[in-house]
């Protein structure tokens, strides 16, 4: 696969020459899904996408197109490395990370004293190195763990590894326009999750990088890497870290020339992605906005994906 530039600076697709594999997903039972720790999302009309003078055409923001949105249930929170370990637990099931036996990791996050196990970089983002052993169970790869992280989003997980979880738990994936709308509490012109600017009240409200990329963090919302999944405040609808943290996987195949509905297809290996992360910033990747969008193949994992989900509402 080939990405643009644009595209590249905030993702990495596991579609490099150097490491190229081809995978496949497990399938997994369904269940009734457990609707206790998710917020209804009632109904509503909406302008999905952006036209103002910070949304990119080349990203397919604009043109603005309304949407009619059911009303359906989303998780409070980004799936958890516990939420995550208890389905792996359960399932047996083993993640494409795993499967190629390696994935991508943030060059400050590496322990560089296993530097046999960096198995190279992307030219284009020297910044990922891909790491042999590397995983949601090792986030930085060998040494590493996630038991002092397990109220933090689950990461290195691809969109195949998501909707395995989903399904197992009775749930989906969100798709754009669902994800946008619950994003703003059905606030049209919101440009993020709080309001519309970005330290509203001189205080932070997600997890995005301060400094310079991609070398310097200054950490001053307390966070080099993944936050728990319940810091900073939720937005109107009960939804935290909307923006910031982890992109998120849609279900949506992604597309630069968005259609007038609600997309859901199934037939492509490129699928949208929605949120930003902690390695987000003004100065090269402004996509924690509502609105922003990019994209990512299914069986890619990197430091700073992850997702949440939804279900449909019997209300």
């Amino acid at each position: 696969m080939t990405t643009s530039n644009n595209q590249s600076c905030c993702t990495v697709s596991r579609h490099q020459d150097f490491l190229k594999k081809e995978m496949n997903v497990t399938s997994i039972s369904t269940k009734t899904p457990n609707t206790s720790t998710m917020a209804w999302i009632p109904a509503g009309e909406f302008l999905l996408g952006s036209e103002d003078e910070e949304s990119s055409v080349e990203d397919g923001e604009t043109p603005r197109r309304k949407v009619q949105v059911p009303a359906f249930y989303m998780d409070r929170y980004a799936v958890t490395n516990e939420q995550f370990s208890h389905f792996i637990e359960k399932t047996g099931y083993v993640t494409d990370a795993e499967k190629y036996g390696w994935s991508f990791v943030f060059h400050l996050l590496v322990n560089k004293e296993n530097e046999k196990d960096i198995l190279g970089s992307p030219e284009q983002t020297p910044w990922w190195e891909a790491v042999q052993g590397a995983s949601w169970k090792y986030p930085e790869g060998k040494n590493s763990s996630i038991v002092n992280r397990l109220n933090h989003p689950v990461i290195h997980v691809s969109w195949n590894d998501a909707q395995a979880y989903c399904s197992w738990s009775g749930k989906r994936l969100p798709t754009e326009a669902e994800w946008e709308y619950a994003a703003s509490s059905g606030v049209v012109d919101r440009i993020y999750p709080w309001g519309n600017e970005l330290n509203q009240d001189d205080k932070h409200h997600c997890n995005v990088w301060q400094g310079d990329f991609p070398n310097v963090n200054t950490e001053e919302d307390g966070f080099l890497s993944t936050a728990p999944v319940d810091h900073f405040e939720p937005n109107d609808f009960g939804l935290y870290n909307m923006s910031g943290n982890v992109w998120e996987w849609c279900e949506d195949t992604f597309s630069n020339q968005p259609t007038l509905t609600n997309p859901v297809q199934l037939d492509s290996t490129v699928k949208l992605i929605k949120g930003g992360s902690y390695l987000c910033h003004k100065s090269y990747c402004n996509r924690y906005r509502i609105s922003a969008r990019t994209y990512n193949t299914v069986d890619s994992s990197t430091g700073h994906m992850g997702f949440r989900c939804v279900a449909n509402s019997n209300k």
